[in-house]
């Protein structure tokens, strides 16, 4: 009767797994999704301290971009600051599309997606991405971020 006991437990085990797996790559999947939401609804509203909640505000947070590794929270701000709100500069309409998040447990994942900028001027700047997010206490946040643009 034990050994009943076992083998159905151990079933159960194999079978609900994977079940448990599936609802955790979904919900890390939505968490990452929002943030990114969020994080385009800040932009087009030129609100880059909202648009910067998204990253981790840590020294450790990276960012690359035109061969050039920026590191730091503060530092990627005035990144941002510098390129898309300094004299004659816009941040234009942004949109991400082409999303893929990839669960990589459920406390990290992975993002490739596609940026694109719509310019008063009639410009369109636009590139690829990759992201690595972490979930921390306060929610889930941008440890790494490597943009690349097209060029034009």
């Amino acid at each position: 009767m034990r050994r009943i006991l076992v083998i159905l437990v151990s079933l159960m085990s194999i079978l609900v797994t994977p079940l448990l797996c599936a609802q955790d790559t979904k919900d890390v999947s939505n968490a990452v999704h929002q943030v990114l939401e969020r994080q385009v609804e800040a932009w087009n509203h030129h609100d880059l301290q909202a648009f910067m909640s998204g990253y981790w505000q840590s020294p450790d947070l990276t960012f690359f971009s035109e061969a050039t590794k920026t590191s730091g929270w503060q530092s990627t701000l005035e990144r941002y600051q510098k390129r898309y709100q300094s004299e004659g500069r816009e941040m234009g309409k942004l949109d991400f599309s082409n999303l893929q998040i990839e669960s990589l447990g459920s406390s990290a994942a992975f993002v490739r997606g596609a940026w694109h900028l719509t310019m008063s001027d009639g410009k369109t700047p636009h590139g690829l991405f990759t992201l690595v997010f972490r979930k921390f206490p306060d929610g889930w946040k941008i440890v790494h971020d490597h943009t690349s643009a097209a060029q034009p």
